[in-house]
C-alpha cells in the first residue's frame, strides 16, 4: 500500500483544536453546535458543543451509538433511566433506542455512530427520528 493510499484509510484529528473551533463560533443556535468528523459508509462521528441548559429532543439513531464526553456533564434519558454522563465516561446505546440528552454545564461530546449498512437500514420497521 503507498502513503497516498493509506492516507485513505487513516484520520487522525486534533480534538483540542476541533473543540477551539466549535467555541469560536459562539453564540449558537438553540445552544448547542457541531462538527462532522468523519463521515464513511459504515461510521460517523460528530463533536457536539452544547451550553449549560441545552437539550435535544428525544430521538433514536438507525446506528449503535457512543457518546463520550470530553467536557462538563450531560444527562442522558434513555428508556425511562437517567443516566450522568461527565467528562471521561462513556455512555453505549443499541440502535434504535430513543433518547434525550441536557447539558448540566458547558459541555463537549464525541459521538461515535456504527452506521448500519444499506441492507440493514432497508430491513428495519422504522425510518426516520422520532418514529
Amino acid at each position: 500500500m503507498t502513503e497516498e493510499r493509506a492516507a485513505d484509510f487513516v484520520k487522525s484529528f486534533d480534538l483540542a483544536s476541533e473543540i477551539t473551533t466549535l467555541k469560536s463560533r459562539k453564540p449558537w443556535p438553540q445552544k448547542l453546535t457541531s462538527n462532522m468528523l468523519l463521515k464513511s459508509e459504515d461510521l460517523r462521528i460528530l463533536l457536539i458543543a452544547m451550553e449549560s441548559g441545552a437539550r435535544m429532543e428525544e430521538h433514536h439513531s438507525d446506528g449503535r451509538i457512543s457518546i463520550q464526553a470530553l467536557e462538563g456533564s450531560v444527562r442522558i434519558s434513555v428508556q425511562g433511566q437517567v443516566r450522568e454522563v461527565s467528562a471521561g465516561n462513556l455512555l453505549a446505546i443499541d440502535r434504535s433506542i430513543k433518547h434525550d440528552v441536557e447539558a448540566f454545564e458547558d459541555s463537549v461530546l464525541l459521538l461515535t455512530i456504527a452506521w448500519p449498512s444499506n441492507k440493514e437500514l432497508a430491513e428495519m420497521k422504522h425510518r426516520g427520528y422520532g418514529s
